[in-house]
Protein backbone atom coordinates (compact mmCIF):
# COMPACT_ATOMS: atom_id res chain seq x y z
CA UNK A 1 0.00 0.00 0.00
CA UNK A 2 1.50 3.32 -1.08
CA UNK A 3 -0.01 6.35 0.66
CA UNK A 4 -1.37 9.17 -1.41
CA UNK A 5 -0.16 12.67 -0.68
CA UNK A 6 -2.65 15.43 -1.27
CA UNK A 7 -0.80 18.70 -1.58
CA UNK A 8 -3.11 21.49 -0.51
CA UNK A 9 -1.27 24.78 -0.61
CA UNK A 10 -2.19 28.32 0.24
CA UNK A 11 0.00 29.55 -2.62
CA UNK A 12 -1.90 27.43 -5.13
CA UNK A 13 -5.20 28.86 -3.88
CA UNK A 14 -6.62 25.46 -2.95
CA UNK A 15 -8.90 25.42 0.06
CA UNK A 16 -10.62 22.70 2.01
CA UNK A 17 -13.92 23.49 0.35
CA UNK A 18 -12.38 22.81 -3.07
CA UNK A 19 -11.33 19.30 -2.04
CA UNK A 20 -14.48 17.19 -1.63
CA UNK A 21 -14.31 14.12 0.57
CA UNK A 22 -15.36 11.98 -2.38
CA UNK A 23 -12.24 13.09 -4.29
CA UNK A 24 -10.02 12.07 -1.40
CA UNK A 25 -11.35 8.52 -1.42
CA UNK A 26 -11.94 8.13 -5.16
CA UNK A 27 -9.28 5.45 -5.68
CA UNK A 28 -9.08 3.37 -2.53
CA UNK A 29 -10.69 4.37 0.77
CA UNK A 30 -8.26 2.18 2.74
CA UNK A 31 -5.12 3.97 1.50
CA UNK A 32 -3.81 6.62 3.90
CA UNK A 33 -4.08 10.22 2.72
CA UNK A 34 -1.83 12.99 3.99
CA UNK A 35 -3.10 16.55 3.71
CA UNK A 36 -0.49 19.28 3.87
CA UNK A 37 -1.73 22.85 4.20
CA UNK A 38 -1.46 25.88 6.42
CA UNK A 39 -5.09 27.00 6.21
CA UNK A 40 -7.11 23.87 5.79
CA UNK A 41 -9.07 23.54 8.98
CA UNK A 42 -12.30 25.37 8.30
CA UNK A 43 -15.52 23.47 9.08
CA UNK A 44 -15.31 21.28 5.97
CA UNK A 45 -11.58 20.74 6.46
CA UNK A 46 -12.14 19.35 9.95
CA UNK A 47 -14.65 16.88 8.58
CA UNK A 48 -12.22 15.81 5.86
CA UNK A 49 -9.20 15.65 8.15
CA UNK A 50 -11.01 13.63 10.80
CA UNK A 51 -12.11 11.02 8.26
CA UNK A 52 -10.57 7.58 8.63
CA UNK A 53 -7.20 7.25 6.95
CA UNK A 54 -6.57 11.00 6.65
CA UNK A 55 -3.58 12.72 8.23
CA UNK A 56 -2.85 16.44 8.47
CA UNK A 57 0.87 17.26 8.27
CA UNK A 58 1.43 20.98 8.82
CA UNK A 59 4.87 22.49 9.38
CA UNK A 60 4.95 25.34 11.87
CA UNK A 61 8.45 25.44 13.32
CA UNK A 62 11.10 24.75 10.70
CA UNK A 63 10.31 25.18 7.02
CA UNK A 64 9.47 28.89 6.71
CA UNK A 65 11.79 29.76 9.57
CA UNK A 66 14.68 28.07 7.75
CA UNK A 67 13.99 30.01 4.57
CA UNK A 68 13.90 33.30 6.50
CA UNK A 69 17.04 32.45 8.50
CA UNK A 70 18.87 31.60 5.26
CA UNK A 71 17.34 34.31 3.09
CA UNK A 72 20.74 35.42 1.79
CA UNK A 73 21.31 31.92 0.35
CA UNK A 74 17.94 31.78 -1.44
CA UNK A 75 17.17 35.36 -2.54
CA UNK A 76 17.48 35.82 -6.27
CA UNK A 77 17.57 32.10 -7.01
CA UNK A 78 14.65 30.95 -9.13
CA UNK A 79 11.49 32.61 -7.86
CA UNK A 80 12.80 33.55 -4.39
CA UNK A 81 12.23 37.29 -4.16
CA UNK A 82 11.49 39.95 -1.52
CA UNK A 83 7.73 39.58 -1.99
CA UNK A 84 7.92 35.83 -1.36
CA UNK A 85 10.03 36.30 1.75
CA UNK A 86 7.62 38.92 3.09
CA UNK A 87 4.79 36.42 2.59
CA UNK A 88 6.73 33.68 4.40
CA UNK A 89 7.58 35.95 7.32
CA UNK A 90 3.93 36.95 7.68
CA UNK A 91 2.74 33.35 7.54
CA UNK A 92 4.94 32.18 10.43
CA UNK A 93 2.73 33.71 13.13
CA UNK A 94 -0.47 32.38 11.52
CA UNK A 95 0.79 28.80 11.62
CA UNK A 96 0.83 28.43 15.44
CA UNK A 97 -2.80 29.58 15.66
CA UNK A 98 -3.81 27.20 12.85
CA UNK A 99 -1.96 24.36 14.55
CA UNK A 100 -3.74 25.06 17.84
CA UNK A 101 -7.08 24.71 16.03
CA UNK A 102 -5.88 21.43 14.54
CA UNK A 103 -4.90 20.13 18.00
CA UNK A 104 -8.33 21.10 19.36
CA UNK A 105 -10.06 19.35 16.45
CA UNK A 106 -8.42 16.01 17.25
CA UNK A 107 -7.06 15.51 13.74
CA UNK A 108 -4.17 13.06 13.47
CA UNK A 109 -0.94 14.96 12.79
CA UNK A 110 2.22 13.04 11.90
CA UNK A 111 5.54 14.82 11.69
CA UNK A 112 6.61 15.31 8.08
CA UNK A 113 10.11 15.82 6.76
CA UNK A 114 10.09 19.16 5.01
CA UNK A 115 13.66 19.88 6.04
CA UNK A 116 14.86 22.05 3.20
CA UNK A 117 18.41 23.08 2.38
CA UNK A 118 20.08 24.27 5.55
CA UNK A 119 17.60 22.52 7.84
CA UNK A 120 18.79 18.92 7.65
CA UNK A 121 19.22 17.47 11.12
CA UNK A 122 16.97 20.11 12.68
CA UNK A 123 13.58 18.38 12.60
CA UNK A 124 13.45 18.51 16.41
CA UNK A 125 12.66 22.21 15.97
CA UNK A 126 9.34 21.23 14.39
CA UNK A 127 8.41 18.98 17.32
CA UNK A 128 9.42 21.68 19.80
CA UNK A 129 7.32 24.32 18.01
CA UNK A 130 4.32 21.98 17.95
CA UNK A 131 4.48 21.71 21.74
CA UNK A 132 5.57 25.22 22.76
CA UNK A 133 3.88 27.35 20.10
CA UNK A 134 1.05 25.07 18.97
CA UNK A 135 -0.08 23.66 22.32
CA UNK A 136 0.24 19.98 21.40
CA UNK A 137 0.96 17.69 24.37
CA UNK A 138 4.59 16.49 24.25
CA UNK A 139 3.57 12.82 24.17
CA UNK A 140 1.32 13.43 21.16
CA UNK A 141 4.13 15.27 19.36
CA UNK A 142 6.52 12.36 19.97
CA UNK A 143 3.92 9.85 18.75
CA UNK A 144 3.48 12.07 15.68
CA UNK A 145 7.20 11.74 14.97
CA UNK A 146 7.27 7.96 15.43
CA UNK A 147 4.36 5.53 15.19
CA UNK A 148 1.85 7.97 13.68
CA UNK A 149 4.35 9.05 11.02
CA UNK A 150 4.94 5.39 10.17
CA UNK A 151 1.20 4.78 9.92
CA UNK A 152 0.73 7.79 7.65
CA UNK A 153 3.28 6.27 5.26
CA UNK A 154 1.68 2.83 5.41
CA UNK A 155 4.85 1.50 7.10
CA UNK A 156 3.48 0.81 10.58
CA UNK A 157 4.48 -2.87 10.36
CA UNK A 158 8.13 -1.95 9.72
CA UNK A 159 9.01 1.24 11.58
CA UNK A 160 7.79 3.64 14.24
CA UNK A 161 7.63 1.20 17.16
CA UNK A 162 10.20 -0.31 19.50
CA UNK A 163 9.33 -3.98 19.19
CA UNK A 164 10.78 -7.26 17.94
CA UNK A 165 10.81 -7.42 14.15
CA UNK A 166 10.79 -3.64 13.61
CA UNK A 167 13.72 -1.68 12.23
CA UNK A 168 15.69 -0.36 15.17
CA UNK A 169 16.11 3.39 14.73
CA UNK A 170 16.46 4.94 18.17
CA UNK A 171 17.69 8.17 19.69
CA UNK A 172 18.25 8.85 23.36
CA UNK A 173 18.33 12.35 24.78
CA UNK A 174 19.62 13.78 28.03
CA UNK A 175 16.58 14.39 30.19
CA UNK A 176 12.90 13.72 29.73
CA UNK A 177 11.34 15.34 26.63
CA UNK A 178 7.86 14.76 28.08
CA UNK A 179 8.79 17.25 30.80
CA UNK A 180 11.01 19.54 28.69
CA UNK A 181 10.52 19.10 24.96
CA UNK A 182 13.69 21.04 24.12
CA UNK A 183 15.63 17.99 25.35
CA UNK A 184 15.11 16.55 21.86
CA UNK A 185 17.99 18.76 20.76
CA UNK A 186 20.35 17.06 23.26
CA UNK A 187 20.84 13.74 21.46
CA UNK A 188 23.37 11.52 23.25
CA UNK A 189 22.79 8.14 21.58
CA UNK A 190 21.79 7.11 18.04
CA UNK A 191 20.99 3.68 16.57
CA UNK A 192 20.06 3.34 12.89
CA UNK A 193 19.06 -0.04 11.50
CA UNK A 194 20.49 -1.75 14.60
CA UNK A 195 23.91 -0.08 14.27
CA UNK A 196 25.13 2.35 16.93
CA UNK A 197 26.29 5.64 15.37
CA UNK A 198 26.61 7.86 18.43
CA UNK A 199 27.27 7.05 22.09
Amino acid sequence: MVPRLLMVGILAGVTATSVPTSALHAQDPTTPITIRAARLLDGHGRLVANARGVFFDPNIGLVLQNYVENKDKFIGVGNYDEEGFAFMEGAIDDKAEMFGRAVASGVRMPLGTDAVAGAHGQNAREIIARVIDGGQPAGDALIGATSLAAESLGLETLIGTLAAGFEADIIAVSGNPLQEIRRLQDVVFVVKGGTVYKR
